[in-house]
């Protein structure tokens, strides 16, 4: 057996991040398969998603296997070299053995939970799944679950919701049957049947949505003809984004939440329509570690906010934030083209001049 901080070390560059339009998630790599591994759930209705780790930027992936009643979903990898990992073997389970739920989905810390199995077989909906109580939440979903040998053994997939720490896993021997299915089908975008396990691929859907060997409607992950587009006001910030050139593919990160990068600092935008507001947090550099620069960084950063029309500079843990705060239906494409413009200049700029005239140490991507 190895250390939990050791597994951790060991999976930190494995697990991917994973956005969609809707909704974020985790994934992990398996080289012996070149596959991203994740829950259908995660990336359900998108043929392409984005995806992010510790040692490659955002990018774009594509989604090349779905399977529904197992809730796995398999992802083009990047081209970056990532660590190895291995699955276990789920028969050699038992009820009280260690393990770690590993996950770092977008917006939160990269998180890794220890706790035993309180049941290798909870039955549900006729799957076996590993019952864990290992604290999880809702963005862990399609992480790796691990023991103490390092191995995967199972796929983070739910929680039941006001439950203490009830979390279910994916056994490893269902994601290693559909890993086997899919292995010489690799690089076509197919979908296994939920009600009779049969693959489907392109050359045999049965009048192109039908599972040929049961008759069941079935969707492959098909690059849709027409992109997805929001409406009302998420338009309008992505109609901004666009302007100032930005991917806005690569910006989203769920339901009405972009990020962006200018230069060194990193944008997040979010709307919540529940408040009509859209706030707008430019992460700079972090608090310097000479405590003696303290004091006239926040004098700095208060005189800066006297004179600032619109933008707050604000300490967050040990983060400095630049923020701006819209009214939804105060917002036009227009005026927002500017507003963003602004803040995106003046977030570059000042990460730069706080880390040169303060000491400011530079921010560490999450």
């Amino acid at each position: 057996m190895i250390t939990a901080q050791q597994i951790v070390d060991d999976y930190k560059d494995a697990i991917i991040q994973i956005a969609t339009q809707t909704g974020t998630g985790t994934g992990f790599y398996l080289k012996q398969y070149d596959l991203i591994i994740t829950n259908n759930h995660v990336v359900e209705g998108n043929a392409e998603v984005t995806i992010a780790g510790k040692q490659f930027d955002k990018m774009l992936s594509r989604v090349w296997y779905t399977d529904r009643k197992h809730d796995l979903a398999f992802l083009q990898p990047p081209t970056v070299v990532l660590p190895e990992i291995h699955l276990g073997e789920y028969a050699r389970l038992k009820d009280g053995d260690p393990v770690i739920a590993i996950g770092h989905p977008y917006g939160l810390n990269y998180t890794a939970t220890q706790g035993v199995i309180s049941k290798v077989d909870r039955v549900r909906e006729g799957l076996k799944y590993i019952q864990i109580d290992a604290a999880i939440n809702p963005g862990n979903s399609g992480g790796p679950l691990v023991n103490m040998s390092g191995e995967v053994i199972g796929v983070n997939t739910f929680i039941i919701r006001g439950g203490d720490n009830l979390g279910f896993a994916l056994p490893e021997n269902y994601l290693r049957t559909a890993l086997e299915i899919y292995a010489p089908h690799k690089g076509q975008p197919s979908a296994r049947c939920h009600a009779c396990d049969f693959l489907v691929l392109p050359e045999n859907l049965d009048s192109g949505k039908y599972c040929p060997s049961c008759g069941s409607e079935i969707k492959l992950p098909e690059l849709p003809a027409e992109e997805y587009e929001p409406v009302g006001v998420a338009k309008t910030i992505e109609n901004i984004l666009r302007k100032l050139g930005k991917d806005i593919k690569l910006a989203r990160e769920g339901a009405n939440t972009w990020s962006v990068k200018e230069g060194s600092a990193k944008i997040v935008i979010r709307y919540n329509p529940e408040n009509y507001f859209i706030a707008s947090d430019a992460y700079l550099c972090l608090l310097p570690a000479d405590a003696a620069k303290i004091k006239p960084l926040y004098k700095y950063l208060l005189e800066e906010n006297y004179k600032s029309n619109g933008l707050v500079l604000s300490c967050l843990n040990q983060n400095i934030v630049l923020s701006c705060i819209l009214y939804d239906l105060d917002l036009t494409e227009e005026a927002g083209v500017e507003i963003f413009r602004n803040l995106f200049q003046k977030a570059d700029a000042y990460d730069d001049l706080l880390k040169n005239e303060f000491g400011c140490a530079e921010r560490i991507e999450e």
